[in-house]
């Protein structure tokens, strides 16, 4: 990883924008709406790419297409007493594929976790026989989701000013 010190200027902006938004786009696609040739567009995008800017490329599933119905919050509290306990949890965590997103957080309790599961019966299956075992963990809440309202990936930025550093 090199530190990011690659200048950010308005073309650059653009190309993050563009690509958020869709990275099936074509170089010659992402060139005209740019406004620069083929050659230094892809010149552009390797740059971001090389310097850590853009990290990776996803296709972006349907949970529903594929069986996956349920996806769910939980609110973990940690038991703090118990020895190398944040290293254990951290462990066990990245073991369970459902567990999709894992933050430590402020507040009410130590972690949020996003897991996405197929349906009711195996999301409690999931609670009962693998999360209640984890004897890190003193507290769980799950938060359940209905619906979605938004699920954006471009992040929030001013894509028309050009940043005082590159963000470092």
């Amino acid at each position: 990883m090199s530190g990011h010190n690659h200048k950010l200027d308005k073309i650059d902006l653009k190309i993050l924008k563009i690509l958020q938004a869709n990275s099936k786009i074509t170089n010659l696609d992402l060139s005209k709406k740019i406004g620069l040739s083929p050659a230094p567009t892809l010149e552009r995008v390797k740059k971001l790419e090389s310097s850590g800017i853009i990290k990776s490329y996803h296709a972006q599933v349907d949970p529903q297409v594929i069986g996956l119905s349920v996806k769910t919050f939980v609110l973990v509290s940690l038991a703090w007493q118990k020895e190398n306990a944040l290293e254990n949890f951290i462990a066990k965590v990245a073991e369970i594929d459902e567990i999709v997103e894992c933050y430590i957080i402020t507040g009410e309790a130590d972690f949020l976790m996003h897991l996405v599961c197929k349906d009711i019966p195996t999301y409690e299956q999931l609670l009962f026989k693998t999360l209640s075992k984890i004897e890190e963990i003193e507290r769980l809440k799950t938060l359940m989701t209905l619906s979605t309202v938004k699920d954006s990936k471009v992040l929030p930025f001013d894509y028309d000013t050009v940043p005082f550093n590159g963000g470092n």
